[in-house]
């Protein structure tokens, strides 16, 4: 890439050089062209006046003095002087040009052009004291392409300063150009080569960023892609390691218990019996759980949307854990409000409060307290649960509703969950165009926040 970026470059500068350089070709030769037909015109308006005083001061035509005229004629220019009755008096030609027709050599060794392909005629009227003289009959270039030693030189200064101005250009460029190739294709390099390290299992490479481009953002972007990976593979490992606890806990319960009966220690009654149930309700929670969490994150959950008594659905959910609170010990303070219907899914709001009640439950310890609270705000329901539970470290708080994740794991295996729930009821809020929020302070407890709105304004049957 480097290579073709570096080309690419260097064929913009020297197409760029060519075309300014036939551009100020194009022009000087135009504004040169015209000065020098201006030049001629003037030398041409002043040339009978030159040659009227030069007759008067000397009496006659003197040849040093006609000299000095016909060394300042442009090239080309042929002027024939004669009297009034048409007899030709003498003739003028520029003296440097006549040597230089003597010899044709000359004008190919000075790079001038003698040729002539338009002529142009003008007559002129030498005047004195007692009126017209003599008659001057001039013929010279109809274009200025003739140019005289002096013009030749002016013209190959400014092409020789044109390009060595276009060659220093030039080598300004490429210098610039590999320098710029380099600049931007070595980030793109060492960003490749982090990829390749990425999609080998390395995911601790970071790459560094040095400006704030577009190659700087792609680097942010990556590292940022990066650090997610890492940590998604570090949040798959614990909950890998978090269900082979959860599996074996009820599993090795079951088994404990049917050995027991299979070798006689423990009878199969009642008692028993709704121990075992307990754990299989626990191992088919578990799943239910994790097959909605996969389905809601695929965008595939698909509400059945209804007019919901929201108050009636939370204080179903707040009868059916009651016993649990109750027995551990904890108060329970529901403030019932009037009857509110809302528009949603019975069943997923069902599991969305009691996830939200039974993790309360599980992190306040007795002699704790559980306080539910429903209230209206526009057309939307704020629902507020709060606890005075072990609360969420601060650290913790941003990834609370990340599925799998669980703050300070070996207090969260001492009361269960895998860190499913909340991640569960994040989606079910989704789905119902609502927002949950948390706030929580280690020790003091926490409060969850779910804002609802009355009706759904697409109806939408997914995430």
């Amino acid at each position: 890439m480097r290579k073709r970026l570096f080309l690419s470059f260097l064929a913009i500068i020297l197409l760029t050089l060519l075309l300014s350089i036939l551009s100020v070709n194009f022009v000087f030769q135009k504004h040169f062209s015209d000065y020098l037909a201006r030049s001629t015109e003037v030398t041409l308006e002043q040339l009978p006046e030159r040659l009227s005083s030069s007759f008067f001061s000397h009496g006659c035509w003197n040849s040093d003095s006609l000299y000095n005229i016909a060394h300042s004629l442009p090239f080309g220019t042929h002027i024939v002087i004669k009297e009034p009755s048409g007899k030709t008096i003498l003739t003028l030609i520029n003296p440097m040009e006549s040597m230089l027709k003597n010899d044709p050599g000359l004008w190919m060794d000075m790079g001038l052009n003698y040729t002539i392909e338009e002529w142009k005629n003008k007559t002129l009227m030498i005047s004195g004291p007692n009126g017209v003289f003599a008659v001057a009959e001039v013929r010279y270039p109809a274009r200025a392409r003739v140019l005289n030693p002096a013009d030749q030189s002016f013209i190959s200064a400014i092409y020789q300063s044109l390009f060595l101005a276009g060659a220093l250009a030039l080598i300004i460029g490429i210098i610039l150009s590999y320098w710029i190739s380099r600049r931007l294709t070595s980030p793109l390099q060492g960003l490749t080569k982090a990829v390749q390290r990425v999609g080998e299992g390395s995911l601790d490479e970071q790459v560094p960023v040095t400006t704030k481009d577009e190659v700087g953002q792609l680097a942010t972007a990556f590292n940022g892609m990066a650090e997610n990976l890492k940590k998604q593979e570090r949040l798959r490992k614990q909950f890998t390691a978090d269900i082979a606890h959860e599996l074996r806990t009820p599993l090795t319960s079951i088994r404990s218990y049917i050995e027991a009966f299979q070798d006689g220690v423990l009878p199969a009654n009642k008692e028993n019996l709704a121990i075992i149930n307990e754990e299989i309700e626990r191992l088919t929670r578990l799943s239910s759980d994790l097959k909605d969490l996969n389905v809601a994150e695929m965008g595939a959950l698909r509400p059945y949307l209804t007019q919901v008594n929201l108050s009636a659905l939370i204080d179903k959910t707040v009868n059916m854990l009651s016993p649990l609170i109750q027995e551990k010990g904890i108060s329970l303070a529901w403030h019932k409000p009037e009857s509110t219907l809302i528009e949603g899914d019975e069943y997923l709001l069902t599991r969305l409060f009691y996830n939200l009640l039974h993790n309360a439950y599980k992190f306040t310890e007795s002699p704790g307290k559980i306080e539910v609270q429903m209230e209206l705000r526009h057309q939307e329901a704020l629902i507020t649960i709060s606890d005075s539970g072990i609360g969420i470290p601060e650290e913790d708080l941003p990834f609370i509703f990340e599925r799998f994740y669980r703050s300070e794991k070996s207090r969260s295996r001492e009361t269960g969950g895998t860190g499913i729930g909340l991640a569960l009821a994040q989606q079910i809020a989704l789905l119902h165009q609502g927002t949950l929020t948390v706030e929580s302070c280690p020790d003091k407890g926490s409060r969850f926040m779910l804002l609802l709105p009355l009706t759904i304004r697409e109806k939408s049957t997914s995430v």
